[in-house]
């Protein structure tokens, strides 16, 4: 169950490279790193994490963050704006696997669509500060009549307290975090203390090497994976796994997100527990690929 590639009919492997084919050049994308206490939060504005797909779009459709298209059904975005987008797909809390399963499909299915929302949190307009692009973002938005799209909310962040306050009334009710965005920040891509993730826990994403087969429980299934860092140190993932996941893992090549705790005196993660597959390729017809 490690690869399912082999013995694949021709027409399968014919579309999962055609889809290949399809992939866009990557949208240039602000990115998060991480909030330490000390940030002077007055200049920040805070919304919650969802827990959803990073979605662009581009004015007709929707890319990933590794420029492969979401096919939405045309009915979702009947009336969307020419006008570039930046959110997130989203199902609302704890629904991440069902979510991935659903966008990734290169035939949209429709009763499944009509539960996905866009839930938008960015204007991509270069040379205007986030305070302004917000306002504008409601404006667009409002000007659209679709029950599929929404304005994350955002309010001012105010002191650490606060800060933590609402994170764990959010983790409480089952959210992932809390994310800051600096008020006179440009839209800029890559990553900076223009927008920083606020969580309970550390992630950070791996490549997967290798499959270490389990023991006990786990005999005839995945028991760790072995991962390496951007920086090329390399180390083992046992835990958060499911049966599913165990029986079919994240495959060789594949980019995950784990979620740890500090750092070992050797500089590892601590704790590290997998979260997801960091891989955003839609699906072939026959349900090949995996995110």
């Amino acid at each position: 169950m490690y690869n399912p590639i082999p013995g694949a009919a021709p027409a399968v492997l014919f579309l999962l490279l055609f889809s290949s084919l399809l992939r866009a050049a990557p949208p240039e994308l602000v990115l998060a790193k991480v909030y330490e206490k000390g940030v002077p939060l007055e200049r920040y504005w805070v919304s919650e994490k969802l827990d959803g797909v990073r979605a662009f779009w581009t004015g007709d459709r929707f890319l990933s963050r590794g420029g492969h298209e979401y096919r939405a059904p045309a009915w979702f975005t009947r009336g969307f704006p020419e006008q570039p987008l930046d959110g997130e797909l989203w199902m609302g809390r704890g629904t991440f696997a069902e979510l991935s399963g659903v966008v990734r499909k290169a035939v949209p299915v429709d009763e499944e669509w009509r539960r996905v929302r866009f839930m938008v949190f960015d204007l991509p307009v270069p040379g205007v500060p986030f305070n302004e692009r917000l306002e504008r973002l409601k404006a667009v938005v409002a000007g659209v009549d679709s029950p599929f799209l929404s304005v994350v909310g955002q309010n001012r962040a105010t002191s650490h307290d606060n800060l933590m306050a609402r994170l764990d009334a959010v983790t409480r009710g089952g959210g992932e975090g809390l994310m800051l965005r600096l008020g006179s920040s440009h839209y800029e891509a890559g990553r900076s203390d223009d927008l920083l993730k606020v969580k309970q826990f550390l992630d950070a994403e791996a490549v997967v090497v290798r499959h270490l087969p389990g023991s006990g429980k786990f005999q005839g299934l995945m028991g760790s994976l072995l991962v390496e860092l951007e920086n090329g140190r390399r180390f083992r993932i046992g835990t958060g796994f499911s049966e599913a996941d165990r029986a079919s893992p994240p495959p060789v090549g594949a980019l995950i997100t784990f979620k740890y705790f500090g750092h070992t005196a050797t500089g590892l993660p601590r704790f590290a527990s997998f979260l997801r597959v960091r891989d955003d390729e839609p699906t072939g017809a026959a349900g090949l690929g995996g995110y």
